[in-house]
């Protein structure tokens, strides 16, 4: 008998003195390293260190390495210090120059005993959240085991022994922000309307019937209506997938219901499409990066999403029909699909606290394996299989609603530029693990914080609003067409182009809302949307 595969059960990083996203340091009280790591750390500090990142001054101080941070207080005072959680680090590059003359060891010595005049080296490290710092550092070996040592202490793959086991912020408390069944409370919300999710049918090459599904979709549907199944796979490929055991719903079996099929892609494509994406930014020609920005489809990949995601919603909302969406696995594009056809349905999905929900109720109760697909991002040399950006393309694709509709959605640019870096690093424990079994197992709710409590504190809770805000009833229609479809310029050129401009441009709109005047609100949008022009028009994808 057929069924359907089970689904799964269901911080900024370098931050000056002081940060709140993590502890205070100085060199001689640096964290001390559990029995775990110590024996990974080959050298734990090193002195006159010089720190190199684009656009900004470089700094020279002491580098520390501590289980989970990579250190550096300036000097001589000390009146800076540089934070970067190793689980950040995405691909380490080492360069040693020897310029001088080499020292054997002495008799009876050890390899230790080397010297070499003169020498250095430079670690380049490219992080997830995608920005690229320069390290050089006095010493051949001390360059050598600093590099191996980040290596070491990034690739850890234990959960139970990542930074938000470890971390205990000022003023929260354990177990405090972890969101309560959101999902029936959002289903009571939303009976009159069927939105569905579910994983592929297992009806394998012999095409197998299981009369409970049958039923379970047929009791959705009063009698002579009809619902939508919407396949996030090609039908080429759906049709393959009976041969290792999945498989689509039979016509016969389940009359009442269409299939439509818009292909997503997924895994290793979407990956790859993200580098080459991240690798055209870096370009410096501009005629050879519009080239290669093309060329990447990412743009392609964020207006599939958003087409797929419109026509779920207009399924609902214009046809009274029922949906449901399903891929493969149920966990990935079925999940980008749901999630965007919600925030583009109801307004409730566009404040600060229904977007929270959102996230807690598609992606992460329901299965999003965050800790396979995040596990690399754009610079790692080493090609996983199950690494995908579907995470980032979703918050990509609501950065595009966010832009083409700037009173309506609550929260700004810099919760989802959050919500990207807490996704493949965090001091918090909300996207861990792949599921909710494996949550359990580890006991994250009970042992780590809850970015949410963190982001709602009142003084954390206004960095993230959207002073443009104005509560929006009506569905909101995203356009699709090429022109429409920008490069967001916040995330993949932000440790590239300065955002002083822009930062000061939302702190004039800030000032200027504080009376809540609508018209003061549109002509601030207007000035918002003239700081930074689009640096890809013309060049969109689809055409």
């Amino acid at each position: 008998m057929a069924s359907r595969s089970p689904s799964a059960l269901g911080g900024p990083l370098l931050a000056p003195r002081l940060s709140p996203a993590v502890p205070t340091w100085h060199p001689a009280r640096a964290e001390a390293a559990p029995m775990e790591f110590s024996e990974l750390i080959k050298t734990a500090t090193v002195e006159n260190v010089l720190l190199s990142r684009p656009g900004l001054p470089a700094v020279r101080g002491t580098l520390c390495i501590t289980s989970h941070h990579l250190l550096l207080s300036s000097s001589p005072r000390g009146d800076l210090e540089l934070w970067l959680l190793i689980r950040n680090v995405d691909a380490v590059e080492k360069r040693v120059h020897n310029l001088g003359w080499y020292q054997p060891p002495r008799t009876g010595g050890s390899l230790r005993d080397t010297r070499v005049s003169g020498s250095s080296g430079t670690i380049t490290l490219r992080c997830k959240d995608l920005k690229v710092l320069q390290l050089e550092i006095p010493g051949m070996e001390e360059c050598l085991n600093i590099a191996s040592s980040i290596e070491a202490l990034s690739s850890v793959d234990s959960v139970m022994m990542m930074y938000p086991f470890f971390y205990r912020p000022p003023g929260l408390r354990l177990q405090q922000g972890w969101h309560q069944s959101p999902l029936e409370r959002y289903f009571q919300q939303v009976a009159s309307q069927a939105l569905l999710r579910s994983s592929q049918p297992l009806t394998g090459p012999n095409r197998r019937r299981c009369r409970e599904d049958e039923k379970l979709l047929g009791t959705i549907l009063d009698e002579g209506e009809r619902g939508f199944i919407i396949d996030t796979r090609s039908a080429q490929a759906a049709k393959q997938a009976r041969m290792s055991g999945g498989g689509t719903e039979p016509k016969s079996s389940y009359p009442q219901w269409r299939r439509l099929h818009r292909a997503l892609d997924r895994g290793r494509p979407l990956q790859e499409s993200f580098i080459r994406l991240v690798e055209a930014c870096a370009e410096q020609g501009m005629d050879r990066w519009l080239g290669r920005l093309e060329s990447s489809r990412w743009l392609s990949h964020v207006k599939a999403a958003l087409s797929t995601a419109c026509l779920a919603a207009q399924c609902l909302d214009r046809e009274g029909c029922k949906v449901l969406v399903h891929g493969a696995e149920g966990t990935d594009a079925t999940l980008l699909v749901t999630a965007l056809a919600q925030l583009i349905l109801d307004p409730s999905c566009r404040s600060l606290e229904g977007f929270q929900g959102l996230l807690e109720r598609e992606w992460i109760q329901a299965g999003h394996p965050f800790q396979l697909r995040c596990a690399r991002s754009a610079s790692s040399h080493g090609r996983g299989k199950q690494e995908a950006p579907i995470f980032l393309l979703f918050l990509d694709c609501v950065w595009q609603l966010s832009r083409q509709f700037p009173f309506s959605l609550e929260f700004g640019e810099q919760l989802l530029l959050t919500l990207f870096d807490n996704a493949y690093a965090s001091s918090y424990g909300t996207f861990l693990c792949n599921n909710e079994k494996e949550r359990s197992l580890c006991k994250v709710k009970e042992s780590t914080h809850s970015l949410w409590a963190w982001l709602n504190q009142p003084e954390e809770r206004q960095k993230y609003l959207n002073p443009l805000y104005s509560h929006n009833p009506l569905v909101i229609w995203p356009s699709v067409e090429p022109q429409s479809i920008q490069l967001w310029q916040g995330l993949f050129l932000r440790w590239i182009r300065p955002s002083q401009h822009l930062d000061e441009a939302w702190a004039e709109i800030r000032r200027l809302v504080e009376g809540n005047n609508s018209s003061t609100k549109e002509s601030a949008g207007k000035r918002l949307s003239l700081t930074f022009p689009d640096p890809t028009a013309g060049t969109r994808n689809g055409r």
